[in-house]
């Protein structure tokens, strides 16, 4: 199953389904930085594009099974403006519009679980079912799928000539009873039992325990204030053993390795990069669904993870001490 991944961003969709033996052909995306990042951990290439710029007859010759990616979600989500008319929404319907022209056998789409309240949402099935996909619509929410956050998303996936909820079930049933936590999936990697995380507002609470799963990932991460006032769901009341996670524990709840290599890049754009990554393990969970899927239905020849990134799994190529100090 050889698959391409739009929208890319620094990986996330891409690693997991790696890890599941899918093998990434290319990626495409419209942040050079995102992009700097993508490519300094995966053998294939990941290229610089405009999504109205990408065509069918470009992607052709790549020769696709499998169409992945996470359309821009800020017009969507609770953290942007929650305006569809601002234009992101729109590239929802380009994903569309390059799935249907390219007619693979799967396509999977990620986005926030706001959009099942969209006006967009709509066009874009109308947009699949026109061109002849069978649909599975699922909202997951990572904590149950291996990763240590809770992150609601929503997953759409296309299987050409299929039927309609041909993975639901599968997807849904297959989440953990219950939510995992950071020491669950980290153990004491990050040396504190207690962070610290802003709050969108003071009416929630900013202290939280690596015995929880994490809140969602998100592209902010603000240091304690000084006048901050404790609130009755904070963990725990003594600021002496609270401090904010840096960018790369922040990765490492969005379960990517510690040998993903994420640069240089200047701290503000590295924040954005890792809270707009889908978690690895959240994608490694839906792939390997639609894997199970796959193989009961016909044939699936995987290729190993090694053979598809850079890094060697057991080489650990940035020390998360070294990390915080430069970032």
């Amino acid at each position: 199953m050889r698959a391409v991944d739009i929208f890319c961003g620094c990986g996330g969709l891409s690693y997991g389904f790696a890890k599941q033996g899918f093998e990434l052909v290319r990626a495409f995306d419209n942040w050079e930085t995102a992009l700097n990042i993508y490519n300094a951990n995966f053998r294939h290439e990941a290229e610089k594009v405009d999504a109205y710029e990408l065509t069918a007859q470009y992607l052709a010759q790549f020769a696709p099974d499998m169409i992945i990616g996470g359309p821009p979600c800020q017009d969507y989500s609770s953290a942007g403006l929650q305006d569809e008319k601002k234009g992101r929404a729109d590239l929802t319907l380009r994903y569309a519009d390059i799935v249907c022209e390219v007619l693979p056998r799967f396509f999977v789409m990620e986005n926030v679980d706001r959009i099942v309240k969209s006006e967009t949402l709509p066009k874009a099935i109308k947009k699949y079912k026109d061109a002849g996909y069978g649909l599975s619509q699922v909202v997951l929410d990572a904590s149950k799928c291996g990763a240590p956050q809770k992150r609601k998303r929503f997953f759409l996936i296309g299987e050409l000539n299929g039927q309609d909820g041909f993975l639901e079930e599968r997807l849904i049933k297959g989440q953990a009873a219950t939510s995992m936590s950071i020491y669950d999936y980290l153990g004491n990697e990050f040396g504190t039992e207690y962070y610290y995380r802003h709050p969108r507002s003071y009416a929630r609470r900013g202290i939280f325990s690596i015995y929880e799963p994490s809140p969602t990932v998100r592209g902010v991460n603000r240091p304690i204030p000084p006048n901050y006032k404790f609130h009755s769901g904070d963990a725990i009341k003594d600021l002496e053993k609270v401090r904010p996670l840096t960018t790369l524990e922040r990765a490492r709840i969005q379960t990517f390795p510690r040998n993903f290599d994420f640069l240089n890049v200047k701290k503000t754009d590295l924040e954005q990069i890792v809270g707009n990554a889908v978690p690895v393990e959240l994608a490694s969970y839906v792939a390997g669904k639609l894997k199970e899927y796959i193989r009961e239905n016909g044939i699936f020849n995987e290729v190993p993870l090694e053979e598809q990134v850079y890094m060697e799994p057991q080489n650990v190529q940035m020390n998360i001490e070294d990390f915080a100090v430069a970032n």
